[in-house]
């Protein structure tokens, strides 16, 4: 690029070379723009009939769909930026050479970097987790959104999205492998027959078991689970699909609650008694 003429500063030529360069940067700018969008939709088709003809699960169809998406993110960012550079003339080879050395004098610093990949590579190699299942991991409980090769991420209950490095997934409690537990205790009078509310709940759980598809297993009556301090606890176990057995739970305890009562049979509640002591007038 050559700003001079006859010895002297060329405006023209300046904003002649300005010109250029910034139509090359749109240029490759609105290429990138068509191509990033263009590429997801591509590797989404692709992942799906990959899924499809391997007979791969929804959640790890959707936990390689993610991965691949966030590596194409990365590696068209990478080649943006060093097609620009190459557009603005400035050299590469300097800046990888220094970069190198700058490197090499964080590389300490980078070792929570590499034990992230590191983490994750086996995390996604063993299948330890995949999307939409209802995980225990670093300390956080939530359904699992992404699983990257960095950070994973998962949304709580609350609607919290949680991103953890994957260095601090040291134990992972996955929810959502079999069948899960409903658990329900229920409370009765001292004074009530505990044989008949057995027998009333273990109806409930019966009819429950018939007409509801969410249930793999039971509800059964186990018996007396504890004795409180103003009733007799009764536990009912079942099993159900994933991520059914709170709601099962749920609807457990209002049946229960619904025959115990036509039954007439009193789920007690607190009580407390005021004694009034009166002295005697002399």
């Amino acid at each position: 690029m050559n700003l001079f003429k006859d010895g002297e500063f060329s405006w023209t030529a300046l904003l002649d070379s300005v010109i250029t360069a910034g139509l090359k940067v749109g240029l490759v700018i609105l290429v990138f723009l068509i191509v990033s969008p263009l590429g997801k939709r591509i590797i989404k088709s692709l992942i799906n009939g990959a899924g499809k003809k391997q007979k791969l699960s929804e959640g790890r169809s959707k936990t390689l769909e993610k991965l691949i998406l966030n590596v194409y993110s990365y590696a068209l960012g990478f080649i943006l930026i060093a097609t620009l550079f190459g557009l603005l003339g400035i050299k590469l080879a300097p800046l990888i050479a220094g970069a190198g050395i700058i490197g090499l004098a964080i590389g300490f610093g980078a070792q929570g970097l590499v034990s992230d990949v590191v983490t994750g590579f086996f995390i996604l190699l063993e299948k330890q987790v995949e999307v939409d299942e209802y995980v225990t991991a670093g300390g956080m409980n939530g359904v699992v959104e992404e699983v990257g090769l960095r950070t994973t991420k998962i949304r709580s209950f609350d609607g919290t999205l949680n991103f953890i490095p994957n260095r601090h997934i040291s134990t992972i409690s996955n929810h959502s492998r079999g069948n899960m537990r409903a658990l329900v205790d229920i409370g009765i009078a001292y004074s009530e027959n505990i044989d008949e509310a057995v027998k009333v709940l273990q109806k409930v759980c019966d009819d429950f078991a018939q007409n509801d598809e969410r249930i793999k297993d039971g509800p059964n009556v186990l018996g007396v689970q504890g004795l409180g301090s103003s009733d007799v606890v009764l536990r009912i176990l079942g099993h159900t699909e994933n991520m059914q057995q709170w709601a099962v739970e749920r609807d457990l305890r209002k049946r229960m609650k619904e025959a115990l009562d036509a039954e007439g049979i009193e789920i007690p509640f607190p009580h407390q008694v005021y004694i009034t002591k009166h002295e005697e007038q002399s």
